[in-house]
């Protein structure tokens, strides 16, 4: 009714304007319904993948932890457990998501409840990357490599530190000379294992893809690659475009 009335409006007003606006201020039914895409939704393509999962490799659903006396309409989270032979690691899933394990071609699948809501679609395709890494990083591990470019930068990894204090027993660390009047020392997060093959190569090893690569963007944080003369901490194949010096 409102877009008739407004029709009808816009109708008597036309009388009025001058010829050339005319076809600017007509009402046609291809201007009210237009919408903003014309492609029907589709399904996630990433979430709907299946996952292969390695021999050595186990999955296990894990029961929520009950809660004595306590009443809540929230439904918990699930928890997937997955073990290699580098270790153990775990996904929590949301309470949409289900999944599905094909023992005669060890792949894994994930589903959720309804494909026509947003949130779920969208945690469809990220619940199903966290369990892909899991999975990669319990049978292969992740890796980083942090390459020191500058004169007189290298990286050694030290048993103690003089400015750090230790998180917890046996911990590594990190001891940087890149410009500084100092020694910049990092502590070496738990389940990631660090070497130097060379002075200038730092090598992160570890399950958890989202801890190693933290770890290594806070090294890279203490030498941010530059555009002028090409020194910094560069990560994996990094590069950065160089830029003409600046001439007074």
């Amino acid at each position: 009714m409102a877009v008739t009335s407004c029709g009808k409006l816009l109708k008597q007003s036309v009388t009025t304007l001058p010829d050339f606006l005319v076809p600017a201020f007509q009402v046609t039914p291809s201007s009210i319904r237009r919408c903003f895409a014309s492609s029907a939704p589709r399904t996630s393509r990433v979430g709907a993948a299946p996952i292969a999962l390695p021999p050595e490799v186990n999955l296990r659903l894990l029961d929520p932890p009950k809660r004595r006396g306590a009443v809540t309409r929230v439904e918990p989270a699930k928890t997937i457990e997955i073990e290699g032979p580098l270790g153990k690691a775990s996904v929590q899933l949301p309470p949409f998501v289900s999944y599905n394990i094909d023992d005669t071609a060890k792949k894994a699948t994930l589903s959720v409840l309804d494909k026509k809501s947003r949130d779920q679609r969208e945690m469809w395709g990220t619940t199903r990357s966290y369990l892909q890494n899991h999975i990669l990083g319990v049978s292969e591990g992740h890796t980083v490599i942090l390459r020191l470019v500058g004169v007189g930068y290298r990286a050694t990894i030290e048993p103690t530190a003089i400015t750090v204090k230790p998180e917890y027993p046996g911990q590594h660390f990190v001891s940087l000379k890149v410009g500084y009047s100092h020694p910049i020392e990092l502590g070496v997060p738990v389940g990631v294992k660090a070497s130097t093959p060379l002075p200038t190569r730092i090598l992160l090893e570890g399950i958890d893809k989202e801890v190693v690569n933290s770890f290594a963007a806070s090294i890279r944080r203490w030498r941010k690659p530059e555009p002028y003369k090409g020194k910094g901490i560069f990560v994996n194949e990094e590069t950065i475009k160089l830029k003409a010096k600046k001439i007074k």
